[in-house]
């Protein structure tokens, strides 16, 4: 099986345009959309007494290399006894896109942006959400500000949350700071250029990874998922690399779960309802539980984190080659998360790979809806006036968030294999390294490691099993269906 022709970045944009269609997602913006787009002249900007000017904080941003739909700044400040505080700055979206308009009516449609190496379908227009409500380097934004105090030994002292105009210092990318913070590269000119910078990532490192501690002892998963992406240069796909996790994005993420965290309860301490992202105790667990039994390993027959997260955290020294695929089943077993409505006096839910109670999803309103909802939700909340969702809206909501969420992802995972076939189409009879990942009825699976892409095993698969290592010859790609066929060699 291949396909007659080579094929280009172009061909995969038609695809990804496709598979949007196909899975009930608008890959286009309307004539409508446009129009209101053309009629805003400026970033939002509002006179309110109430919102505070913190345009003077050494706020800083920290996304990936080609980031420009800054969601978050994020500044801290060491106080007396080892304590921490921490201030988390999330765009104020909902002051350029209100409720019921046709940019409001788009983003309700696809609820996220689809990324894909090949295009990105924006969520808002990229006028809003890499410029007008992104924030970005130098310019001043409206933000809805987290500000929080913690002990030093990661424990939450007390946090606010209010309004407030922000200015991001520092543009700056994970890699990078990540290869400083390990001591392998130089501070990043961007953070170098602003006085007292480098203090306040030392101090932000040192407070993510306390939390990080913190959850992992309460139960939080360490999964290492696949998710690589093409490079390109020009129409050509030259590599693959997978997303490697690191310090600066551990920082991020804690700082985010923490911000989550805190929205959540204060929602629920107004007496609102709130959009939660949960993820359920797992109903497969027993079948958790013969898993980690392969492995020599003993769980108890309830459903729990803290014992799940022990048996994990020994696999990627035990056998790091196979890490990613067994966190891949574990990430399967549990089930995908989803949205919910929370109310006061409801039955509490929480996140059983996070190991948190309260969590919501507030810190990305330029990629995702659930967290534009939330900023509506706080905002009404802080000016003491009625929700803008009933809670029969929230509950219709919720589950149309996670429809789209889940049909955002197949896209997302439909183009990775796209973008392996089209990068292995030229390199059909060559071996390649791999292990097993995969057996069904349907057939065998191999991941091989570079480039890093998974395929089918289309003959000589007999006695194979998950984990075993192979040499595989390529045989045939499909880059339209995102196929990729192996056969097995000596």
């Amino acid at each position: 099986m291949h396909d007659k022709h080579l094929h280009h970045r172009s061909d995969l944009v038609r695809i990804a345009t496709r598979a949007m269609a196909e899975r009930g997602l608008e890959p286009e913006f309307s004539s409508r959309v446009e129009h209101q787009v053309a009629a805003i002249t400026g970033p939002g900007n509002e006179a309110d007494p109430a919102i505070r000017d913190l345009t003077h904080l050494l706020w800083c941003s920290l996304d990936n290399d080609d980031s420009l739909d800054l969601d978050q700044l994020t500044v801290s400040e060491v106080l007396a006894q080892g304590k921490v505080r921490l201030w988390v700055a999330i765009a104020d979206v909902d002051a350029l896109v209100k409720k019921g308009t046709p940019i409001d009516e788009h983003a309700l449609i696809n609820t996220t942006s689809v990324y894909t190496s090949a295009r990105i379908f924006p969520m808002l227009p990229e006028r809003l959400s890499t410029d007008l409500t992104s924030l970005n380097f130098n310019e001043d934004r409206l933000a809805l500000v987290t500000e929080m105090v913690f002990n030093a030994d990661g424990s939450l002292a007390g946090s606010t949350v209010y309004r407030a105009r922000v200015r991001n210092k520092a543009k700056l990318a994970y890699d990078a700071v990540s290869a400083w913070i390990d001591g392998d590269a130089a501070l990043p000119a961007a953070a170098a250029a602003v006085p007292g910078m480098e203090a306040q990532l030392r101090t932000q490192d040192l407070i993510a990874q306390t939390l990080r501690v913190r959850r992992h002892a309460e139960g939080s998963l360490e999964l290492e998922t696949f998710q690589p992406r093409a490079v390109f240069e020009g129409e050509e796909v030259v590599d693959i690399r997978q997303q490697v996790q690191n310090r600066a994005r551990q920082l991020i993420e804690e700082v985010m779960i923490a911000t989550n965290g805190c929205t959540a309860r204060y929602l629920a301490g107004r007496g609102g309802a709130s959009l939660r992202r949960v993820v359920r105790s797992p109903e497969r667990w027993l079948r958790i539980v013969a898993v980690a039994k392969e492995y020599g390993e003993t769980l108890p027959a309830d459903p729990d984190s803290k014992a799940l997260e022990a048996f994990l955290a020994k696999r990627p020294k035990a056998d790091p080659l196979r890490f990613p695929d067994l966190s891949l089943v574990i990430v399967r077993l549990m089930g995908s998360g989803e949205y919910v409505v929370e109310t006061p006096g409801g039955p509490p839910i929480g996140h059983f790979g996070l190991a948190v109670r309260d969590y919501t999803h507030s810190t990305a309103p330029n990629r995702r809806f659930p967290d534009l909802i939330t900023s509506r939700l706080l905002k009404a909340a802080l000016a003491d006036e009625p929700q803008p969702y009933s809670n029969a809206e929230l509950v219709e909501l919720a589950m149309h968030c996670t429809r789209q969420e889940d049909s955002a992802q197949k896209v997302e995972r439909r183009m990775r294999k796209s973008e392996a076939a089209l990068l292995l189409e030229s390199r059909l009879g060559q071996r390649f390294d791999g292990v097993v990942n995969g057996s069904t009825d349907d057939g065998v699976w191999v991941r091989i490691f570079s480039p890093p892409a998974d395929g089918k095993l289309v003959e000589g698969d007999g006695g194979l099993k998950v984990g075993d290592k192979v040499s595989v010859k390529l045989v045939g790609t499909n880059v339209e269906r995102g196929f990729i066929d192996f056969v097995l060699v000596g």
